[in-house]
Formats: structure tokens, C-alpha cells, sequence
């Protein structure tokens, strides 16, 4: 059932082909309005899919026909109770605002979980989300909490909060980039709480990361492994990418979208000057394909002809739509607008008969286990959504 009114934006959609190696098609498709109301069409996936603690929706394989559904302690289960509150910003539907808050209780569980880096990742895209929407001392006691279980994961010597405690065989103290992203919540919690331990904490790993994480040609590495005892990196390798010197296409979204939040917090130059090197480097890449949609490794041998990755590129897109309020350059916007066109697409938006609660295809999962590669996947659907409401926001 589709409810009430829906965000239209004025852009010319364009039909975006995504078989690896095909080139942007010059072919209108339809019409604006058709592939506006494809996309309402597929908002009301969400509200048919069944209410169920233990089965957020993650992915969905085509090949088998299925949903991947996970529990809260899923580093993604945040995603999917903040899609409901996202569209409901952008539709005023209040079916998809009391969904959001069923999914989001849903989460609350986890401010306990201490053995998980993305208590971020879970928790304010679920509950931070919420607190866009409407004022609730319950869900800022929870960020708090929340807070409070992901500084026991930093450590004083390193100056980082540990990411993963498997593998403990190989690595000591292994710090992922994707890492950044879960700061938010630390230097919200020092908002809400007025305590700024969180902050302290939350700008003390970005600065080790800042430090040790890149390349010089602004690119970033996936996993950092420090010795315990000396606080040095051991290792700069990957678990995501194809091989341990490349450019995880993901990876570098989550250095541009995190440095900029952390900016936001700081006012922090550094962090400002690191998201434009990486920003920089990955819209300017020789492999970026013109619709502004990624290959999921920018260094991957196949190219053009391996797959792309949507979820990268929202990433992207909503950070840059943040930094160039900072920076006033022009190259960022655009980039943004440009993705927000290409993912506005029949290329990319899954067809109105597929029932499944996603909006797009081709993200790219976890090239390490085979999974959820060129599949629809919630954080991409979780980081377009965040784009289109910024890209309002900023009259676009």
C-alpha cells in the first residue's frame, strides 16, 4: 500500500547500465514521474515486510531468491530501523515513523554490546536518527550508554578503539577505517551528556588514524594492526579489498564521509584537509566510471569488466554534500548530484514487482567470504537516502 505525499527532485534520469564494463546509455528512460513513483513503489516494500526482532533485512541474492535477514547484534541492523525513519522524513508518511520506531526498540539491546566496534553503526542511525525526527530523553540515554560501552574498546597506548577481536592469531589490535563512521556517536554522546570523555576519546582515534591510515596519494588503507605494546602499526593490510596496496572503493567512503563528521565536531583543520585529499583522489580516479558509480576496488585488474559498488558511492555522494558546505567547491556538489541521478535510474532502482524491502541493486559486500557481491544491500539504500534529504536540504 503506497501512502501520502513523496520528495521529487528535478533532476533528468537517465538509463544507468550496470554489466560490468558497460558504458553510461544515452536512452531516456520513460519519464520523471514514472521513475518517481518506481521509487515510492518500492518505499512500500518497507512497510510490507514482516516486524520481526531477530530478522532485519540485510540483503537479498537474487540468484536464490532470498533475504538475508540478521539480528540487532548485526553491525547493520542500525541501517535498516534508520531507512524507516529516513523515508518517513522525506514522505511525512507516519506508517513509515511508527515502523521506525518498532525496528529501532528493536536495537536497544546492543548499547550493552561490548564486543563490536559499531555500536555507531547500530545505534545512531537507529536511535540518532529517531532524534532528527522528534525530541526523546530515552534515546539520548541510550546514545549515552551506547557511548559509554564503545570507549571500553579504546586503548590509551594506541589511541585507537580496537575494531575486531577475532583473528586474534594474526592481529593484535587491528583498526579498521570503516571505524571513522562510528565517531558520531561518541561526539554526540558529549552533546547529550555534557561528559567529554566520549569527544576526547572520538578525536584522539581520528587523529591515529589520520596519522598512520593513508597513503601519500590520499588514498587509505583498509586494516591497521598495532602492536599492543609499543602502540606502533605492525601491518597495513586488507580484509575487503583485492589486495593489501589497493583502494577498497568502500573503504576510501568511509575515510571521506568520516573525516568530514569529524570536521562537523571539530572544527579541526586536519580532519577538514584529509577529507578533501581522499574526496579528491576518488572522484578524480582514472577508473571512476562517468555516472559516478564505482568499481568496488578502484584497483582491481579486471576493470572494466568486474562490478560496481552503489553502496561507495552514496556513501560518497552524502558526505561531499557536507563538505561542500565547508569548502564552497563546486566538484563535490556536483558529484553528488551526478550519483543522485545515476542512482535515480532503471539501471540501479530494483524493478516495482520485487517484493523485497530494498530500493537499489549493485552494491558490493565482502570479496573476502564471496558475499553479497552486486546485490541490493541495506547501507546502500541507508546512504542514498541520507543524500537525497541532504541534497533537499541544500535546495536541490
Amino acid at each position: 500500500m503506497i501512502r501520502v505525499s513523496f520528495f521529487i527532485m528535478g533532476f533528468t534520469l537517465l538509463f544507468i547500465a550496470c554489466k560490468p564494463g558497460d558504458e553510461k546509455k544515452k536512452d531516456s528512460v520513460s519519464n520523471e514521474d514514472e521513475i518517481n513513483n518506481l521509487i515510492k513503489k518500492r518505499y512500500s516494500k518497507f512497510l510490507d515486510y514482516e516486524l520481526d526482532s531477530t530478522a532485519f533485512a540485510r540483503s537479498y541474492n537474487p540468484k536464490t531468491n532470498t533475504i538475508k535477514k540478521v539480528p540487532s547484534s548485526n553491525w547493520t541492523s542500525g541501517f535498516f530501523a534508520g531507512n524507516f525513519w529516513q523515508i518517513y522524513r522525506l514522505t511525512g508518511d507516519d506508517s513509515f515513523k511508527e515502523s521506525a520506531k518498532a525496528w529501532t526498540a528493536f536495537v536497544e539491546r546492543e548499547k550493552y554490546n561490548d564486543r563490536t566496534h559499531d555500536m555507531g553503526f547500530k545505534i545512531f542511525c537507529s536511535y540518532g536518527n529517531g532524534l532528527k525526527v522528534e525530541a526523546n530523553k530515552a534515546y539520548e540515554d541510550i546514545i549515552v550508554k551506547s557511548a559509554k560501552t564503545l570507549a571500553t574498546r579504546f586503548d590509551e597506548n594506541i589511541g585507537s578503539i580496537r575494531s575486531w577481536d577475532w583473528n586474534e592469531d594474526v592481529w593484535q589490535f587491528p583498526v579498521i577505517i570503516d571505524n571513522m563512521m562510528n565517531l558520531e556517536l561518541l561526539f554526540e554522546a558529549t552533546k547529550i551528556s555534557g561528559d567529554s570523555t566520549f569527544h576526547k576519546i572520538a578525536e584522539r582515534h581520528a587523529v591515529t588514524t589520520l596519522k598512520n591510515h593513508f597513503r601519500e596519494d590520499g588514498s587509505t588503507w583498509h586494516v591497521l594492526d598495532y602492536d599492543t605494546i609499543s602502540g606502533n602499526v605492525r601491518a597495513r593490510v586488507t580484509h575487503q579489498g583485492i589486495h593489501d596496496d589497493s583502494a577498497w572503493a568502500r573503504g576510501q567512503a568511509w575515510a571521506i564521509n568520516g573525516f568530514t563528521t569529524t570536521y562537523r565536531y571539530t572544527k579541526d583543520k586536519r580532519f577538514l584537509n584529509r577529507a578533501v585529499a581522499t574526496a579528491n583522489y576518488f572522484i578524480n580516479h582514472k577508473n571512476l566510471p562517468e555516472d559516478g558509480i564505482p568499481y568496488w576496488d578502484f584497483d582491481h585488474p579486471d576493470i572494466p569488466n568486474t562490478s560496481r559498488d552503489v553502496s561507495a558511492a552514496a556513501i560518497v555522494a552524502s558526505g561531499l554534500t557536507e563538505l561542500y558546505q565547508y569548502t564552497k567547491d563546486d566538484t563535490f556538489i556536483n558529484y553528488s548530484k551526478k550519483v543522485a541521478e545515476s542512482l535515480k535510474s532503471t539501471g540501479y532502482i530494483l524493478p516495482e514487482d520485487l517484493d523485497v524491502p530494498f530500493i537499489l541493486d549493485h552494491s558490493f559486500g565482502d570479496w573476502s567470504h564471496k558475499v553479497e557481491m552486486d546485490e541490493p544491500i541495506v547501507y546502500g539504500d541507508y546512504y542514498f537516502l541520507e543524500l537525497l534529504i541532504r541534497l533537499k536540504a541544500l535546495g536541490f
